[in-house]
């Protein structure tokens, strides 16, 4: 009886150390760890260095949003300036996508937290149907020009779906254009920023790069944002 308890508590352990270690892993990937940006930008750095110039990112269209627009091609530093992607990458299987800002100045490394676009890929999905059927996307209320919300009842939805910001941790709304495209508001996480900073924004602006600075993260899937002469953030349909 004894030998037996002890296969017990053996077979036990075993099946907790596997139910442990997804975990472990995705805390992992998870995580943005400051010192996996540090070692990506160095290695984008020396790249740069030893190219004469050249960054190590995969080319885009000229219209990919400017946030999106140049994300790093580890197979191009990797294994020469660095063994393999961090594990944060979505290339070793994390949850963040590392891209380049500012790259004619002074090239940056950030992250794109792809549980942002898992949400919206959802959304659009269900989105399409309903426009296949109807016609026209389910618009609710005008915000500004061109901007809207949208009716989730309609799509199927009990709640609105909302984004977890990487910045505050607060949850942000998601609006629509007229072409049916689906972008995060970061109005939230901007009026915060621009409390908590100081600025010379004037109206006409763009004020995302108040998001940017001093944060591991980029704004992904948003419109242009201004501010208004209350020094308010609102949508720059102008920016476009």
């Amino acid at each position: 009886m004894k030998f037996y308890k002890i296969l017990i508590v053996i077979f036990g352990c075993i099946l907790l150390s596997g139910c442990l270690y997804p975990e472990e892993k995705l805390q992992k990937n998870t995580v943005p760890y400051d010192d996996q940006i540090t070692a990506v930008q160095k290695s984008v750095d020396q790249y740069q260095q030893d190219t004469g110039g050249l960054l190590p990112i995969k080319t885009k269209d000229m219209s990919t949003p400017i946030y999106q627009k140049y994300p790093i091609d580890f197979s191009a530093i990797t294994p020469k300036y660095m063994a393999e992607p961090p594990g944060t990458a979505y290339e070793s299987g994390g949850i963040y996508q590392y891209v380049l800002v500012d790259v004619e100045e002074d090239p940056t490394v950030k992250l794109i937290d792809l549980r942002i676009s898992e949400e919206i890929h959802e959304l659009t999905i269900k989105l399409n149907v309903y426009r296949q059927a109807n016609g026209y996307p389910p618009f609710e209320d005008l915000i500004t020009n061109d901007i809207y919300t949208l009716n989730y009842e309609k799509l199927g939805y009990k709640e609105p779906p909302m984004i977890a910001s990487p910045y505050s941790g607060e949850y942000l709304p998601l609006v629509i254009d007229k072409e049916a495209k689906i972008y995060v508001d970061y109005r939230i996480d901007l009026s915060k920023a621009l409390q908590d900073s100081t600025h010379s924004f004037k109206p006409g602006d763009d004020i995302r790069g108040v998001l940017v600075d001093g944060k591991p993260f980029v704004p992904a899937y948003s419109l242009p944002y201004t501010i208004n002469d209350a020094g308010e953030p609102i949508f720059d349909t102008a920016g476009q």
